[in-house]
C-alpha cells in the first residue's frame, strides 16, 4: 500500500503538469518530432555506410549533424527572445521538414547524391537548437513555478522514450523498407510539431515572460552573457557537461562502427545500442524528475556523472552486444539525472527576459562539443583501436566530475 502511494504521489506531478492544456499539447508535437528524428540519424548514418568508404565518412557525418549547431545557437537565442516562440517552432519545423524530406524525393527521381546526406545533417544541426532552447525556454510560461520540474523531466522522458523507439523502429524499417521510406517519415513528423506549435493559444513573446525587477542591462545581448558567466554554478556545471558531451561525441562514432564491424545484426545492432541508451535515460528521467536529489545539486550532478562515465568502459567487451548495449544503458541512466536537475538549477538562476539567450547560449555550449569526440575517435577506430577510446572516453566524462566533487568540499 506504501509503495502505491508513493508511486501515485510521484505521478501526480506529471499529470499536473499535462493538465495544462499548451503545454500538453507542445510536449506531444515534440515528442512526435522526436521520434523521426531518432529515426534519422540511423538512416542517415546507413545511407553514408552504404557508400563507397562509408567508415571513414561516419565522422564527418557526426561533424556535419552536430558543428553546425554552434554557429544554429549563437542566432537562436536573439530571435527566441525577440518572436513569439510560437512561431519561431514552427518555422523551424517547416525548414528541416523540406530538408528531411529532399532525400526521398531525389531518390524517386534518380540516385540521391553523395553529399546530400551530409547537407541534410548540417541543415539539422543548425536548426537544433531552436527546439532544445525554445522549449524549455517556454515552460515558465505554460506551467506554474510548483510543475516546472515535472515539466523540465517530461521534456528529458521525451527524449529518451522518443530516443527508444526512434532507432530501433528505423532499423527495421530501413531494413524492410529503405533509409528514404525513414526520411520521409521524420518529414511528416516535423509538420506535426509545426502544427503542434501554432495551436497553442498562450503567446510565447519576451513580454509575457518579463519578470517585475528585472534587471536594467537584460535587453542587452552583452550584458546578458556577462551576467550569466558571473554565475560560478552555470559554468561550472556547464563546463563539466561540456566534456561528457565530448564523449558522447566519441560514443555516436564508436556505436556505428562496432555495429559495422564487430557487432552481429547490421542496423538492428545500431538501432538496439541507441535503444539502449535511451532507455537507459527514460529511467533515470523518470526517477530524477519526480525527486530530489539528496545531496547538494552539484554534488549529486557529479556523483551521477562518474557512473556515467564508468559506462563507458562496457566497449571494452565488444563483440558481445549485450554487455555492449549494458554500458550504453548505464550511461543513459546516469546522464539523464544530470540533465534534470542542471536545467533546474538554470531555471531558477536565470531571469525571465534572458530565458532564450540563457537556454541557447548553454545549451550551444554543451551541444558543440561533440564534435570533438568525433574528430577524436575517428583516426583510432580507423586504426582499430578499441581499447584506448574507450579509456579516452571514460576519462574525459570522469575527470570533470571529479572537478565538482572537489568544489563541494
Amino acid at each position: 500500500m506504501m509503495v502505491n502511494d508513493v508511486a501515485g504521489g510521484r505521478l501526480a506531478f506529471y499529470r499536473r503538469a499535462l493538465s495544462r492544456r499548451d503545454f500538453r499539447v507542445l510536449w506531444l508535437g515534440s515528442s512526435f518530432s522526436l521520434v523521426g528524428d531518432g529515426m534519422t540519424f540511423v538512416a542517415l548514418t546507413w545511407l553514408v555506410l552504404s557508400q563507397p568508404g562509408g567508415v571513414q565518412q561516419l565522422g564527418l557525418l557526426t561533424v556535419c549533424y552536430t558543428l553546425p549547431v554552434f554557429a544554429g545557437g549563437l542566432l537562436t537565442g536573439p530571435i527566441l527572445d525577440r518572436f513569439d516562440k510560437r512561431h519561431v517552432l514552427a518555422v523551424d519545423s517547416v525548414i528541416r521538414g523540406v530538408a528531411m524530406a529532399s532525400i526521398p524525393i531525389v531518390s524517386l527521381l534518380g540516385e540521391v547524391p553523395v553529399a546530400l546526406p551530409f547537407v541534410v545533417a548540417a541543415v539539422y544541426g543548425l536548426c537544433k537548437m531552436v527546439p532544445l532552447a525554445g522549449f524549455p525556454a517556454a515552460i515558465p510560461d505554460l506551467v506554474p513555478e510548483q510543475d516546472r520540474d515535472a515539466a523540465n523531466a517530461l521534456e528529458s522522458l521525451s527524449f529518451s522514450l522518443s530516443g527508444m523507439i526512434g532507432p530501433a523502429l528505423g532499423g527495421v524499417l530501413i531494413a524492410g523498407f529503405g533509409s528514404e521510406a525513414v526520411l520521409a517519415f521524420d518529414a511528416v513528423s516535423y509538420v506535426v510539431f509545426a502544427v503542434a506549435a501554432l495551436a497553442v493559444r498562450r503567446p510565447l513573446t519576451p513580454q509575457a515572460a518579463e519578470a517585475p525587477g528585472s534587471p536594467p542591462d537584460a535587453a542587452r545581448p552583452r550584458g546578458a552573457i556577462l551576467r550569466l558567466l558571473r554565475d560560478p554554478v552555470l559554468v561550472a556545471t556547464t563546463l563539466a557537461f561540456m566534456a561528457f558531451n565530448i564523449a558522447v561525441g566519441m560514443l555516436l562514432v564508436t556505436g556505428p562502427w562496432l555495429a559495422k564491424t564487430q557487432l552481429q545484426g547490421g542496423p538492428q545492432a545500431l538501432g538496439f545500442l541507441l535503444a539502449a541508451l535511451s532507455a537507459g535515460e527514460l529511467a533515470g528521467a523518470a526517477v530524477a524528475g519526480a525527486r530530489q536529489p539528496r545531496a547538494r545539486p552539484i554534488r549529486a550532478i557529479a556523483l551521477v556523472q562518474l557512473i556515467a562515465a564508468a559506462g563507458f568502459l562496457a566497449l571494452l567487451t565488444a563483440p558481445l552486444t549485450i554487455t555492449v548495449a549494458a554500458g550504453f544503458l548505464v550511461i543513459g541512466m546516469f546522464s539523464a539525472p544530470m540533465t534534470i536537475w542542471a536545467q533546474s538549477l538554470r531555471m531558477a538562476r536565470i531571469p525571465a527576459p534572458l530565458r532564450g539567450r540563457g537556454f541557447a547560449l548553454l545549451r550551444t555550449l554543451m551541444q558543440a562539443t561533440p564534435p570533438i569526440g568525433a574528430a577524436i575517435v575517428t583516426p583510432l577506430l580507423a586504426a582499430g583501436m578499441l581499447a584506448p577510446a574507450a579509456l579516452i572516453m571514460t576519462l574525459i566524462a570522469a575527470v570533470p566530475a571529479v572537478v565538482l566533487l572537489s568544489m563541494t568540499n
